[in-house]
C-alpha cells in the first residue's frame, strides 16, 4: 500500500535538491513527480522542447512534452525534465508519474490538469486547490507514492528543503480573495512574488 506525500516549494532549487536526496534514500524515481512553474522561460536552455509556442504554454493550448520526456529518464527525476503546458498553471517543466495524468497521458494538453490529477492521487481537495494554485504563482510541487515504511524519510527530506506550510498558505491566498484554483484564470507572470503572485517591488 502506498501513501501520497506532497509539498510545495516556492523555489524550485530547494525542490530539487530535496528530490536528489530522497533518491539518495532509496525512493525510486519513478515514485517521484515534480511540476516546476516556467513562466519566466529560465529552463528553455537547458531542457528538450515539444516546439509549443510561448504562447501556447502561457494559454494551456500546446501539445504538452511527450511521455517519455516527462516520466524521467533512468539518470534519475531530473535527467528526465520536460517542457509542457497546463491549463490553468501556464508553463512548467514537469516529470514523474503525477504529470502523466495531468496531460492525458500524452495525448495532448492536459485533459486532468493539475487539480484532477492531484485529487485523484489521493491529496484532499482543500490542499490539492492550493497545490496547484501554488503552482500557478511560480512555485515547484513534488509529489511522491511511499510506502508505508518510506512515509516518515519522505516527510522528512521534503521538510527539511524549506516545503511550505499548505494550511497557512491557503490562509494567504485566502486572505486576499481567492476561494479556489481556476483553470481559466490567467497564467502567472514572470516577476510576480512566488508566494502571492503579485509583482515583486
Amino acid at each position: 500500500m502506498s501513501t501520497i506525500v506532497t509539498r510545495l516549494f516556492d523555489t524550485y532549487e530547494h525542490a530539487t535538491t530535496a528530490v536528489t536526496q530522497l533518491e539518495a534514500n532509496g525512493i525510486a524515481h519513478s515514485d517521484i513527480s515534480l511540476v516546476a512553474n516556467n513562466a519566466d522561460d529560465r529552463y528553455s536552455s537547458t531542457l528538450p522542447t515539444t516546439g509549443d509556442t510561448a504562447e501556447d504554454a502561457g494559454t494551456g493550448a500546446g501539445t504538452g512534452a511527450t511521455l517519455g520526456t516527462v516520466l524521467g529518464g533512468g539518470a534519475g527525476l531530473l535527467a528526465g525534465l520536460g517542457m509542457l503546458a497546463i491549463p490553468g498553471v501556464g508553463p512548467v517543466v514537469a516529470a514523474g508519474w503525477l504529470i502523466a495524468t495531468a496531460v492525458g497521458a500524452g495525448v495532448g494538453a492536459a485533459g486532468g490538469g493539475l487539480l484532477g490529477s492531484l485529487v485523484g492521487a489521493g491529496v484532499s481537495e482543500t490542499d490539492a486547490h492550493v497545490y496547484a494554485e501554488g503552482v500557478r504563482r511560480g512555485g515547484t510541487l513534488v509529489t511522491v507514492r511511499a510506502e508505508d515504511s518510506q512515509v516518515a524519510t519522505v516527510e522528512r527530506v521534503l521538510d527539511a528543503h524549506s516545503a511550505v506550510d499548505t494550511s497557512t498558505r491557503g490562509d494567504t491566498y485566502r486572505a486576499e480573495g481567492w476561494s479556489k484554483f481556476d483553470e481559466t484564470a490567467p497564467a502567472y507572470t514572470a516577476g510576480a512574488d512566488p508566494k502571492l503572485g503579485t509583482p515583486r517591488i
